[in-house]
């Protein structure tokens, strides 16, 4: 009620010259559509409801029919109309309340997956609007001469694309750890312990027949598809948000790095796991992972490469373990693994049946000798929180700002086209 008051109140005050020339420049701005130059422009005490309708209030599920990142086209509309009219506080204002509108909503929405994803493909695309229209010619390769012509003019924004850049990492960071706070409680139930092979849980190896898995209650297991389906709920968010495919392609290599680490270091600490048919059954579990990545096209991604320790050990565990000559294939073919790891592995395996033999005490000696050169760490378990660095890189748009269209569901009626 007092919000709705104190704008009728608002309303009442509006001077009556301005609106006079509000009817005069409605009538103007009707006429003049055709030559619409991609522009907005917006009355100073307007720009609180500008941030509140386009940023801190706004549900991405708005703008989902419309060009993918709207509302970063529309910010870029109206920063270019404020350069146009060399009206430097206007800018630095709108800015301004443009970033701590984005850092509201992602402290609000800390633990919301498509929420962070849509600011971070806005925050990009309005860094990206920045540097294209910035009149620098190193980004303007790829523009149309119409583009050219939504240069700014006035200003140049170089700190504030260096703010924006900083508030991507952060938002690249917060998604990455609200998607690895709900994939991390599946990964060893649907990775390790569950039976994507039928009928491979009666070769479990002695004495571990009859536990099902880690949890204790059946409710908290998830199968393979459980991960699948999920990492396809996050592509498919990132993909019609319009985030850039190199932030997409980084996001899940860090994820599988995630998946890696936390199926290895639970193998590297249970006997009951390191077994010949969990070999198998891991190996089959990675190719459907893999299939998934190529399935999406994220081969260059990197994402793959993570999973290496992990298909190494799945391998081991499968190898046999008698001869020398086993001892050299073993050496060869785990390069992505510490010596620490092997030697743990082969310790904790377990036999499948009284017919298969424990690895013997000569044997890891062997490996040991094989490997002394190696210098490895003395480094057991992966730190599964580690994050790569992220790039952002300079990704145009071919969309031209004449074309954007303002749906009325947005309640931006206030903006004016110029």
């Amino acid at each position: 009620m007092k919000k709705v008051q104190d704008f009728e109140a608002s309303q009442v005050t509006v001077p009556a010259e301005r609106r006079q020339h509000e009817r005069n420049m409605q009538v103007v701005v009707q006429r003049k559509e055709k030559d619409f130059q991609g522009m907005l422009e917006y009355y100073k005490e307007d720009e609180p409801l500008l941030i509140r309708n386009l940023v801190t209030d706004l549900k991405p599920q708005a703008v989902s029919a419309t060009v993918p990142c709207l509302p970063a086209y529309i910010l870029y509309m109206c920063i270019r109309h404020a350069d146009y009219i060399n009206d430097d506080q206007k800018v630095h204002s709108l800015l301004t309340s443009t970033i701590n509108g984005i850092k509201k909503v992602l402290k609000k929405h800390n633990d919301d997956f498509q929420m962070t994803s849509f600011w971070l493909a806005n925050t990009c695309r309005l860094l990206h609007c920045l540097k294209q229209y910035s009149g620098d010619a190193g980004f303007m390769t790829q523009n149309t001469p119409k583009q050219n012509e939504h240069c700014l003019k006035n200003f140049d924004l170089t700190e504030y694309r260096q703010v924006l850049s900083h508030l991507s990492i952060q938002i690249y960071q917060q998604l990455i750890k609200i998607a690895e706070g709900i994939l991390q409680p599946m990964i060893v139930s649907a990775v390790l312990e569950n039976e994507s092979i039928q009928g491979l849980s009666g070769v479990k190896p002695m004495g571990y027949r009859n536990r099902s898995s880690s949890m204790a209650d059946g409710d908290s297991s998830y199968s393979l598809d459980a991960i699948i389906r999920q990492l396809n709920t996050f592509h498919s968010i990132m993909c019609d948000q319009g985030l850039d495919p190199e932030i997409v392609q980084q996001v899940f290599k860090q994820l599988f790095y995630m998946i890696n680490a936390v199926a290895l270091n639970n193998l590297l600490l249970r006997k009951d796991v390191c077994s010949w048919s969990t070999g198998m059954q891991l190996r089959f579990n990675i190719s459907q992972l893999e299939e998934w990545l190529r399935g999406k096209n994220l081969q260059q991604s990197g994402a793959a490469q993570t999973l290496e320790p992990l298909i190494q050990a799945a391998q081991l565990l499968q190898l046999k373990k008698k001869t020398s000559e086993d001892a050299e294939a073993i050496c060869s073919l785990c390069t992505s693994l510490t010596t620490q790891q092997i030697v743990k592995i082969l310790n904790l395996y377990t036999p499948v049946n009284e017919f298969e033999e424990r690895v013997t005490v000569a044997f890891i000696r062997d490996i040991q000798m094989h490997l002394q050169e190696r210098n490895d760490p003395p480094q057991l378990l992966l730190d599964f929180k580690h994050m790569f660095p992220v790039l952002f890189p300079f990704n145009p748009s071919s969309i031209t700002m004449d074309s954007i269209h303002l749906p009325a569901s947005l309640n931006l009626e206030f903006l004016h086209k110029v």
